[in-house]
């Protein structure tokens, strides 16, 4: 049976998501752990390998342009993982939850090859990892990167990550709580979702707008960042893609 979107985004809201024991298990199990990794917006670490990497456009970038591809290819088996817990019935809802604008994807691409790539869930200023995949050296970390400044530019105020692994802690992935976890996921929810048509709307009274997944597009067309968290970054007379997200991710608001 498909997953109701709406009890799905409702879970998220409330700290909790979907897994699986394994790709061909069709029974669903809803999480809540008791320790939660973040990746926090302003420490997202950049060595100088990757710096360089990032310099250097070695990958093209996009965003929203493969998800269906992105999440097919996280749901792979691999060496180091033979199984995975994004079963069918998970795929196909997060793949109607980006045909609504929820859920996206970010690729990296080698020519025409896919090679790295992550995709999440937006709700309100809060950004739900959900799994990443990577077919060439530093690709999944190129992901991120763009990703980070994505929602830095964006004014998103939550990475969450969902578990810690040695991966994401290189990079600077902390660990906290639920408990802890609840309260920034708390205050990064901006807005609330309409139970019966899954799109976004309106918060509480005195709730702000949610992040601006598309900002990152206007900042690299307009030449400087136009958002609150970001606004004295200035990407003028900086000349490839890879050298704004860097001036992005160094800069801390």
């Amino acid at each position: 049976m498909p997953i109701d979107l709406d009890l799905l985004l409702q879970a998220y809201a409330n700290g909790i998501f979907p897994m699986s024991d394994a790709r061909d298990d069709p029974e669903i199990f809803w999480i809540e752990p008791e320790f939660r990794a973040i990746m926090p917006l302003n420490g997202f670490r950049v060595s100088k390998s990757l710096a360089k990497t990032i310099r250097q456009d070695r990958f093209v970038v996009t965003a929203d342009t493969a998800f269906a591809q992105v999440i097919a290819t996280c749901a792979e088996s691999r060496v180091d993982r033979r199984d995975t817990w994004i079963n069918p019935d998970i795929e196909e809802a997060f793949c109607r939850l980006h045909q609504q604008g929820h859920a996206h994807s970010v690729e990296c691409w080698l020519g025409e090859r896919l090679v790295g790539g992550l995709y999440g869930l937006a709700l309100g200023r809060a950004f739900f990892g959900e799994s990443m995949f990577s077919r060439e050296t530093d690709a999944s970390k190129i992901a991120m990167a763009w990703l980070v400044a994505r929602l830095r530019i964006g004014g998103f105020e939550l990475l969450d990550c969902q578990f810690m692994t040695d991966h994401l802690a290189s990079l600077g992935a902390i660990e906290m709580t639920q408990a802890a976890y609840l309260k920034l996921l708390d205050a990064a929810l901006t807005t609330a979702v309409q139970p019966s048509s899954g799109r976004a709307s309106s918060g509480a009274a005195g709730a702000g707008a949610g992040g601006d997944w598309g900002a990152l597009e206007g900042s690299m067309a307009a030449g400087s960042s136009a958002t609150a968290s970001l606004e004295d970054v200035s990407f003028t007379g900086v000349s490839s893609p890879g050298k704004r997200i860097l001036q992005a991710l160094i800069h801390t608001s």
